[in-house]
């Protein structure tokens, strides 16, 4: 059995964040939405005391490579529809 795991990176600006409080509401927002509607693990791991940009970081196990690259592009183009913020460098690798 092979396991395929994607994992997608995303540094983003929050441009309209005047305080760490509203850049985290705008991070938990994304990390919630793909957490349930997505089912994949999701965190903020980089940028954690910058009010205007955030590191976040989306994993998805499959046993079939291209449905967790389908799961992780939906995801990215769910950020970039996000009028609060901008995607400023995405990565998608695969394990």
């Amino acid at each position: 059995m092979s396991a395929k795991v994607g994992v997608l990176s995303v540094l983003l600006s929050v441009p309209g964040s005047k305080t760490l409080k509203d850049k985290r509401q705008v991070v938990k927002s994304i990390v919630d939405t793909a957490r349930h509607r997505f089912n994949v693990s999701a965190a903020e791991i980089d940028h954690l005391d910058s009010h205007r940009s955030a590191g976040l970081a989306f994993a998805c196990v499959s046993n079939d490579k291209s449905v967790a690259d389908g799961v992780l592009s939906r995801i990215l183009a769910l950020i970039e529809s996000n009028p609060l913020c901008e995607v400023i460098e995405s990565e998608l690798d695969f394990v």
